[in-house]
């Protein structure tokens, strides 16, 4: 069974003001998935600083993703493979522990907007930059299967004015 794991500056863009990209975003998470909680410290730190989003809104826009996506936890053993995983592929360290916590989660698609589209760990685990696929009929796909609404329905609390 093929499983996806997300990368913070993916899904920050659900709350963002680019319709398109939260579009699409919101499409790739309608299926399900997995995120660590470093994934949620990331998005809390985007949330606050740079998107200016109050604490309330910042809770609830977590709790909305925690509802979504299984979360797994930290562990040194993730830690330890990240470290390998950025030795070997020179990935920044927390590149690295995302794709090291997608490995522990059973995930073999990495959904990230930050690193090399396409790109094949021997671990067994791919990383797609949703906004970079074209034709994106995976998309319509799963957007047929997701009765979770999508576009403005979807995350109007959550998006800056």
């Amino acid at each position: 069974m093929r499983a996806s794991f997300f990368d913070s500056n993916v899904l920050v863009y659900i709350a963002s003001g680019d319709v398109a990209k939260a579009d699409q975003a919101e499409a790739v998470v309608a299926t399900g998935g997995a995120i660590s909680v470093q994934v949620l410290d990331e998005i809390t730190n985007v949330a606050r600083r740079k998107m200016q989003m109050s604490w309330a809104d910042t809770h609830a826009f977590l709790d909305m993703l925690r509802g979504l996506l299984t979360v797994h936890p930290l562990t040194v053993e993730i830690h330890e493979t990240g470290l390998r995983l950025a030795e070997r592929y020179g990935f920044s360290t927390y590149d690295a522990m995302i794709a090291a916590s997608a490995l522990y989660a059973g995930c073999d698609t990495l959904w990230s907007e930050d690193m090399q589209h396409g790109m094949a760990l021997d671990e067994g685990l791919r990383i797609v930059n949703p906004f970079h696929v074209t034709g994106r009929p995976w998309i319509r796909k799963q957007r047929e299967a997701s009765a979770r609404p999508q576009g403005d329905a979807g995350r109007k609390a959550y998006r800056r004015q």
